[in-house]
């Protein structure tokens, strides 16, 4: 199928729904870059900061205590930071993956996951916004195959994962993650699984 360049599929799920795997087939079907590595390598370059720092914090609001700690990294006289230490804020982190989102939409077509994609390019004309969401139970085997977890962790991890994304995405939108108003397309990837959600992604993009 031949896309107007650039062209973006914005991606927004739950965790264990299969976004990943769902975004890699369309960027390898359409042939365009698929996102998501690549956004937190850039944020962690500009950040000066490394990679693994970074990932604690993405697509999650850092909590009271956390944010306390920030907040002396920025200089207090009686507290000792090292020099070289440097622990960007939310908000800081979140401006940062804007300017890349916004660039790679003006640059290349793309498969961009999260990081609150389709609210930040929701002006941008050539885009497709995409929701995935499942059943828990699905959500519960695919992370415990994923991860090598139990049925208990898997649990948990859900649990969180729901709430930090769900604030996240308030915080920085002001709007309501999982309400499907605001998607061009919204699949329930245990109902149909995740071959037959990329083909049905793929029949509205045509």
């Amino acid at each position: 199928m031949k896309l107007i360049s650039p062209f973006v599929i914005t991606i927004n799920r739950q965790l264990g729904s299969g976004g990943s795997y769902v975004g890699q087939q369309l960027a390898k079907n359409l042939n365009i870059f698929y996102a998501d590595r690549e956004i937190i390598n850039q944020a962690a370059k500009l950040l000066s900061v490394v990679v693994e720092d970074l990932e604690t914090q993405e697509e999650k609001i850092s909590s009271f205590w956390n944010s306390f700690i920030k907040s002396f990294s920025l200089g207090t006289p009686d507290t000792y930071i090292p020099p070289h230490v440097f622990i960007p804020t939310d908000r800081e982190l979140f401006e940062t993956e804007t300017e890349i989102i916004k660039h790679l939409a003006k640059d290349r077509s793309s498969v961009i996951i999260g990081r609150c994609g389709c609210h930040i390019l929701r002006e941008f004309p050539n885009r497709v916004s995409i929701y995935l969401h499942a059943d828990k139970s699905f959500r519960k085997g695919r992370i415990q195959k994923l991860n090598n977890v139990s049925e208990k962790v898997a649990e948990k991890m859900i649990s969180q994962n729901d709430k930090e994304r769900s604030h996240y995405y308030q915080t920085f939108t002001g709007k309501e993650w999982e309400d499907a108003r605001q998607y061009d397309i919204s699949i329930n990837t245990s109902k149909i699984g995740l071959d037959k959600s990329v083909e049905l992604i793929m029949k509205y993009l045509e």
